[in-house]
């Protein structure tokens, strides 16, 4: 009986997808055709994309379109915030609406694999684990795209000064800011390389200097960040000299930079008080004081 009520089940699920991607299936490619030409021209061809197969694409359509279909039914969720979360974790290609979907399918099927366990084995912990893999399903997702966003704007904070230094020394050589930034988005990798990459993209497509470097902010929104467009900007609307403007600007990024090493380092004993309560101290009181209590039974004993 369980085995029938799995396979009718399983059949089922199958045939709504086979369904659901041939009724979405021009909406699919009207959409991927779209965002190809949104992401034109982006990067140099170490950054291109892998090309996605057909279940991926399929399942990235189907999750923007029940991410599109629940946008309005679900009235908390923020799409300008878990689109600023996409762009800081480096996921420039999906759409708020698509991440939307991939959470909403994520806790749509831990909730049935935990429901058929619950219903094979009925049970007080089984039916409380339906409502903690929905829980999970719905913000695992969340939790992996905001860490990964917020250790990507960490290295780029830890980037931003060299990078700074290799542009005050470009411009004390003759060359302009644009053809400064140029040189470093072709020479850095990692985060801050591609940001300069797609920052130079975005130019080279028709927006502005002073829109472009908003653009990077509104990507990256940290402090160093901040200061950095800030400084750029107002040193190209002031006709400031920007090589002095980034030298003050580098000495006061490695300030900021040790006063946040300074700070985690008077952190750590507070971070390191429960590790040694809990697991170190009792090992090393078993340790020590374990022959000491086995002695005095055998005395007392």
């Amino acid at each position: 009986m369980l085995v029938t009520l799995l396979a009718g089940l399983a059949l089922l699920g199958i045939s709504a997808a086979i369904g659901a991607r041939a009724l979405s299936s021009g909406r699919i490619q009207s959409a991927q055709r779209l965002r190809s030409i949104e992401m034109y021209g982006f990067g140099r061809s170490g950054d291109a994309m892998p090309a996605a197969g057909p279940l991926r694409l399929s399942l990235s359509g189907l999750a923007e379109q029940v991410g599109r279909a629940m946008t309005g039914r679900l009235g908390r969720v923020d799409l300008v915030q878990m689109r600023r979360d996409l762009l800081g974790a480096g996921f420039y290609a999906i759409t708020a609406e698509a991440y939307l979907g991939y959470r909403i399918l994520a806790t749509a099927a831990l909730t049935a694999f935990m429901l058929l366990l619950a219903v094979s084995a009925p049970s007080l912990l089984a039916f409380a684990g339906v409502a903690v893999a929905a829980t999970m399903g719905w913000r695992l997702p969340l939790v992996v795209v905001q860490r990964r966003a917020k250790a990507r704007r960490e290295e780029i904070d830890r980037e931003l000064p060299e990078l700074i230094d290799l542009l005050v020394v470009s411009i004390e050589a003759g060359v302009g800011l644009a053809g400064a930034l140029q040189m470093m988005a072709s020479r850095m990798d990692g985060p801050m390389g591609a940001e300069l990459r797609l920052m130079q993209q975005e130019q080279s497509m028709g927006l502005s200097s002073d829109h472009a470097l908003s653009k990077l902010l509104e990507r990256c929104d940290t402090p160093s960040v901040r200061s950095f467009v800030r400084s750029l900007q107002q040193g190209e609307r002031l006709g400031v000299s920007i090589g002095t403007i980034l030298r003050n600007l580098a000495g006061e990024m490695r300030t900021r930079r040790r006063q946040v090493a300074e700070e985690r380092a008077q952190k750590a004993p507070v971070k390191i008080l429960f590790p040694l309560v809990f697991l170190i101290f009792p090992a090393l009181f078993i340790v020590l004081l374990g022959p000491a209590v086995f002695a005095l039974k055998n005395v007392f004993g």
